[in-house]
């Protein structure tokens, strides 16, 4: 049975089918083997809080092998290599990915490359020399990458940033700082966002230029990692840039107008975030309707009690109308229409909708919601935190209110 009267075409289809394949053999097979590993933040994380060698092998392998088996660069331009597959593709990829693995198995949110790690549109504007020198190891998953453009005073405000490239004989010269960059203790390069033309950088008309930065270059420092939610490590750190020189051939894209890379990316993570919250609000709620058929208190199973399914009902409501918004505003996008309203409607309602549903979850397993073994907690401040991330959920209020107030008022 199904709840979507909308069927993805033959080759999507194919494509979710090989995804669950692939999570059964490679991910599942590999969580089960080095469960003590992977299951215990204090050997998967080093004393300084970063991944250990051990755990970033097992992330390595699994972006080979589904670089291997097809999957990884599935939506990268076809021109660099890719599958050339559209947005519609990806969110079924990763709804599959997150409804599959939920938080438990999270080897398997690897092996499709996420917009900041890994090739995506984003890498189209690489230059011949980039693509020979960087582009290949980027492809097989061998490297990663990450992409920095938020700073300590641009957030949702990408355009505020202030880190500056300047002229220097044929290239640049790169200072500046920028923080929660996902990946950024662990990647080979940087996609980096920093003000060109301050003059129309201030009038908000251009400005900003994109730039391939190698992590081993001189003056580029990881700071320092960022903890958060209590975690003993982390993948988010502050990247410092200390008169970083950039060759001619590191910039990606047009000069004067890598605010366009940027605002693609933000768009890519988006979907890539609505995909996240619906598969994993799925995997959630599928336990809870399995668990409250067995649990009893009071002499009958908790499935009795309205105070209990009443809840769980109305988050499957919302994560089922927040599943056919993303089908609609995928496709809308695959035809090359901004829809703007409906990308900032979509994201801000699936991540909402998708945390409450996690939350409804832990409530209705009482204190075993809580344990480290249903990895609903794990589960809940991942949601809670793309809340935040490319854009806030006020940010994207914001967007479509002034969408709305521009005539674009089509609901």
């Amino acid at each position: 049975m199904t709840a979507i009267a909308y069927a993805y075409p033959d080759e999507i289809v194919a494509l979710k089918e090989g995804i669950a394949n692939f999570i059964r053999a490679e991910v599942i097979a590999r969580h089960e083997k080095h469960h003590d590993l992977l299951a215990d933040q204090r050997r998967k994380y080093t004393a300084e809080g970063a991944y250990t060698p051990e755990v970033l092998q097992l992330i390595k392998e699994i972006r080979m092998a589904s670089a291997k088996a097809g999957y990884y660069a599935m939506s990268a331009p076809q021109d660099i290599g890719g599958g050339g597959l559209g947005y519609l593709a990806y969110l079924a990829a990763w709804e599959q990915i997150f409804h599959l693995c939920g938080a438990q198995y999270w080897l398997g949110h690897s092996m499709i490359s996420h917009w900041a790690k890994g090739p995506s549109p984003v890498l189209k504007g690489m230059t011949p020399e980039l693509r020979a020198e960087v582009l290949p190891k980027l492809m097989t998953g061998e490297h990663s990458m990450c992409f920095a453009l938020s700073e300590p005073g641009a957030g949702s405000d990408a355009a505020m940033i202030k880190t500056r490239a300047e002229r220097d004989g044929d290239g640049w010269r790169l200072s500046g700082n920028k923080i929660w960059i996902t990946n950024s203790p662990y990647a080979e390069q940087a996609v980096v966002f920093a003000v060109t033309d301050p003059e129309l950088a201030a009038k908000r008309k251009g400005g900003i230029s994109t730039f391939m930065v190698p992590k081993n270059a001189k003056g580029f420092v990881v700071e320092s990692l960022i903890n958060m939610w209590g975690h003993v490590g982390t993948d988010e750190a502050i990247l410092r840039f200390d008169d970083v020189r950039i060759e001619p051939h590191q910039l990606l894209g047009e000069l004067n107008r890598g605010f366009k890379i940027a605002m693609l990316g933000v768009g890519l993570g988006r979907i890539y975030n609505t995909g996240r919250a619906v598969g994993m609000a799925r995997w959630a709620l599928e336990q809870a309707f399995d668990y409250v058929k067995v649990r009893e208190t009071f002499g009958k199973k908790i499935a009795e009690y309205q105070g209990v399914t009443f809840p769980l009902a109305e988050s499957a409501t919302q994560v089922h109308a927040a599943h056919l918004m993303a089908l609609n505003v995928a496709q809308l996008l695959d035809q090359g229409q901004p829809a703007t309203k409906e990308l900032a409607m979509t994201k801000m309602y699936a991540v909402e909708a998708g945390k409450n549903a996690v939350d409804r979850v832990i409530q209705a397993h009482g204190a075993m919601g809580f344990t480290n073994e249903m990895y609903l907690t794990e589960a809940y401040m991942s949601l809670r935190k793309v809340n935040v991330a490319d854009g806030t959920n006020e940010i994207l209020r914001h967007v479509v209110a002034k969408q709305l107030l521009s005539g674009d008022t089509d609901l």
